[in-house]
């Protein structure tokens, strides 16, 4: 199973949290990502559709989900590339990493 992942301001003095149309605003700068209200993940005897607001990262052919749930980012780092978007998001959003 992946390590999962919170892009928080929970920590910060002031901790607002990351606002859902402050996350679309970011992410409809960012070519590579793609607003979605589900995810589906297909494995090799069922399919599961997950219903949220999701942020999907096209990366290689696959899609990555950044999830936007109770004002932080969650992903799951399924992909070297993973850590280091993680953390320029991070920066750009002026939040904090923390697992979970």
């Amino acid at each position: 199973m992946a390590q999962r992942f919170r892009i928080t301001r929970s920590f910060q003095e002031n901790g607002t949290a990351i606002s859902l149309e402050e996350c679309k605003l970011y992410f409809s700068a960012k070519p590579d990502f793609a607003y979605s209200s589900s995810y589906t993940v297909k494995g090799p005897n069922a399919t599961m559709t997950i219903e949220g607001d999701f942020f999907l990262w096209s990366f290689e052919g696959e899609s990555i989900p950044f999830r936007h749930y109770d004002g932080d980012l969650y992903v799951a780092v399924s992909h070297d590339a993973v850590v280091p978007k993680m953390i320029e998001i991070a920066s750009e959003l002026r939040a904090d990493v923390t697992e979970g």
